[in-house]
């Protein structure tokens, strides 16, 4: 169920923070009323484990020049699924296939959310800082 969600500044903040390094298929769950763990997720992708890093680094950073800081953040490490959570909005970054392993939109399926279109991706962007990812640690899925 794809709609349009209730004006929110701080939505469009941490969104314009995504973007600003090429986040993917960036997704907004509204789930006020279906759980008491917070208001709205934010999922995202990134190419690389690199390219997930600096999506987060650059989330935080933008948070942190407005004056907003991170309740938690978890998976900064691996660079696979970081989790930052600023309370009323946790943000899920993902490397694509881990995303699509957890498949997290499958579980919340009922929840409004929109699709945020994504910037414009120019073929020198798919390799730049492309780490080429060792996928031998990205659970195997079967169908």
């Amino acid at each position: 169920m794809t709609q349009q969600l209730p004006s929110d500044p701080s939505l469009d903040l941490f969104i314009q923070a995504a973007q600003g390094k090429k986040a993917l298929d960036i997704v907004v769950m509204d789930l006020r009323g279906m759980t008491a763990i917070t208001d709205y997720f934010i999922i995202c992708s990134g190419r690389s484990s690199r390219q997930v890093m600096a999506i987060a680094d650059h989330i935080q950073k933008t948070m942190r020049d407005n004056r907003i800081r991170p309740l938690g953040v978890e998976g900064a490490g691996s660079g696979h699924w970081i989790l930052l959570d600023y309370d009323h909005v946790v943000i899920h970054v993902f490397y694509d296939p881990i995303r699509r392993f957890y498949n997290l939109e499958g579980l919340w399926v009922d929840v409004p959310r929109i699709q945020v279109d994504s910037p414009q991706i120019e073929m020198d962007d798919i390799f730049e800082g492309d780490d080429t990812d060792d996928q031998s640690d990205v659970p195997a899925h079967d169908s």
